[in-house]
């Protein structure tokens, strides 16, 4: 067998199939990243110029959103009360404590926002905060 023939032999490889994959792996990112940086739009936050700014979130936390009906949400996906303490607690017996933001409308009824102040409590969580503008951009 020649030299030739020998340096050719390995370079048959259809790459095709690779760079299909490749692209399916690209979309797959940009559409999780996306998905995962939803907050639900129809929240009006309350202005408080004299709250903390939070730099940088803690990658453990979990932002729960109440909207003026009382819809609780995470990442603009609904839960029933039950269900999200059931989320609380099952995610407080894998990872200890974590820290709660409560993101509510300032519309929202107090007894709504007591309710998943309670399922924190209630799950041993007390890092709890509340979300509000620094701004008023009324």
């Amino acid at each position: 067998m020649s030299k030739k023939a020998r340096n050719n032999a390995g370079c048959d490889l259809d790459m095709t199939p690779m760079i299909d994959v490749v692209f399916q792996l690209i979309i797959f990112f940009i559409v999780t990243i996306s998905i995962d940086q939803k907050l639900n739009e129809e929240i009006k936050l309350e202005y408080a110029k004299h709250g903390p700014i939070i730099e940088k979130e803690d990658p453990m936390s979990i932002t729960v959103e109440v909207d003026k009906r009382g819809h609780i949400s995470i990442k603009n996906a609904q839960f029933t009360l039950p269900k999200l303490q059931s989320i609380i607690v099952n995610r407080r017996k894998k990872f200890g404590e974590f820290p709660v933001f409560i993101r509510a409308d300032k519309e929202t009824k107090h007894a709504d926002v007591k309710s998943v102040m309670d399922i924190c409590t209630e799950a041993g969580l007390w890092r709890v905060s509340f979300v509000a503008m620094n701004e008023d951009k009324s």
